[in-house]
């Protein structure tokens, strides 16, 4: 079939289109429906009293805030256990997710209860992604070398949490942490997400731009793909304790609620 210039142009043009919706989110809403509820997430090295300081600030701005304890299992588990908590709320819910727990963020919040996504420092695969080698493209952050394995349960070392993990948190704060810090199991790492809720719910991104955890740059590029409303905090891997403030103001945004 011959082809002329104009439809030829008019081809690429769709092409290159159709490229960038395949490579972007496709529901960067600035407007998110209106929410009442939040589910928050942790992730590994960490049990939900890592969003305390979060909750107290979204339950001032009148938010239903609940925390899901991850399992740290299996992925599975630990999406069950966030949809769980999703069918109990009672309307639109921002669902947020920090590190690890980006990876339950993006397969749970297709649920319908699920208004919006917040992403804190967290990961953010899409369908099928293999995350561990979309990480590998990035330079190794050092957190990696602290982790030591007892059987099949990982956790951080000391020195790692302290100066990797919690590295701008005073460090009685951040032993505190590290007490209640939960092993993960090595069946989790594994896991691939079947969704990408990002491709059709509002989406927003904290870049910790001190991150010793998970590289800022694959951060970055995570928030870039999705089309999420971006901000940078410049913390470390746990920017929703250092600065509360500021995550609970994104939330709220998502929520959209007035900060």
């Amino acid at each position: 079939m011959k082809m002329n210039r104009r439809t030829f142009s008019t081809a690429l043009l769709a092409g290159a289109a159709a490229s960038l919706i395949s490579t972007r989110g496709m529901a960067a809403n600035p407007t998110p429906a209106k929410a009442r509820n939040v589910v928050l997430v942790h992730g590994l090295f960490a049990d939900g009293s890592c969003w305390l300081e979060v909750i107290a600030r979204l339950q001032a701005a009148g938010l239903n805030a609940t925390f899901v304890q991850n399992p740290l299992t299996t992925l599975p588990e630990a999406v069950a256990s966030a949809e769980r908590v999703l069918a109990r709320q009672d309307g639109p819910t921002v669902l947020v997710g920090h590190s690890f727990s980006g990876m339950i963020v993006t397969e749970a919040g297709v649920h319908p209860n699920v208004s919006a996504l917040v992403y804190v420092a967290a990961r953010a695969p899409d369908a099928g992604e293999d995350y561990t080698a979309l990480a590998k493209t990035y330079p190794t952050p050092p957190a990696s070398a602290g982790i030591v394995f007892d059987g099949d349960e990982g956790r951080l070392s000391e020195q790692a949490f302290l100066r990797d993990f919690a590295g701008d948190l005073p460090e009685a704060k951040a032993k505190m942490l590290y007490a209640v810090q939960q092993p993960f199991h090595k069946a989790l790492l594994s896991g691939k997400t079947t969704h990408a809720a990002w491709r059709s719910k509002p989406s927003y991104y904290a870049v910790s731009t001190e991150d010793r955890t998970i590289d800022p740059d694959l951060e970055r590029f995570m928030a870039r793909r999705m089309g999420a409303q971006t901000i940078e905090v410049k913390a470390s891997h746990l920017s929703l304790i250092s600065h509360a403030g500021e995550i609970a103001r994104l939330i709220l945004e998502a929520a959209g609620q007035q900060a």
